[in-house]
């Protein structure tokens, strides 16, 4: 794996284009990892369902839920499946929708200043250890082009939407991201 530096898309994963995205006003303003979970329909793993909402094509006929959420247009950087399956929607240089109301440090609007990753999940079940490889991996990629994405400015969904959000959820295990990439100690999450 390793990232175009023109397209700022990962070569060697599949690529799902989103239309929903737009130019940031600083491209080279890139500090904030955001890490997410998801599951469509809620709880349940697999299909095609994540996809089709983050390129607008979500047949609200398959699922009741699908009904509640066909008028969002959002979409994350990458997603990773449960087996380690690693798809890009949106270039790492523009801007995904995916923390919606958000603030970091003090900062607003996080969309306009990170990369969202999709971990494919739940708030009542544990990350495989396939998915934490593979984030392991694309983290150590994205770093090395954005260096101010460092220990410090990773975060989980909940931590810039506190009350809002609640994902990656309790399960997710950020003592194995962190000793993954190197980074030892105590803490349970990023600060």
């Amino acid at each position: 794996m390793e990232i175009d530096i023109n397209t700022k898309i990962i070569k060697g994963i599949t690529y799902i284009p989103s239309p929903n995205h737009d130019e940031r006003s600083d491209p080279e303003d890139i500090y904030l990892l955001v890490i997410h979970g998801i599951s469509l329909p809620p709880n349940r793993f697999g299909g095609p369902y994540i996809e089709h909402l983050f390129t607008n094509c979500l047949n609200p006929s398959e699922h009741p839920f699908f009904k509640e959420i066909e008028h969002l247009r959002v979409s994350s950087h990458l997603l990773i499946r449960r087996g380690g399956e690693i798809v890009q929607f949106v270039p790492l240089n523009k801007r995904a929708w995916h923390a919606g109301v958000s603030s970091f440090k003090g900062r607003e609007q996080c969309n306009d200043f990170s990369i969202g990753i999709e971990l494919e999940g739940t708030d009542e079940t544990p990350y495989e250890s396939e998915q934490y490889e593979s984030l392991i991996k694309v983290t150590g990629l994205i770093q090395s082009i954005y260096p101010k994405v460092t220990l410090e400015n990773i975060a989980g969904h909940c931590d810039i939407a506190p009350g809002r959000k609640t994902d990656p959820g309790p399960f997710f295990d950020w003592s194995v991201y962190k000793n993954g990439l190197g980074i030892h100690g105590d803490k349970t999450h990023f600060e």
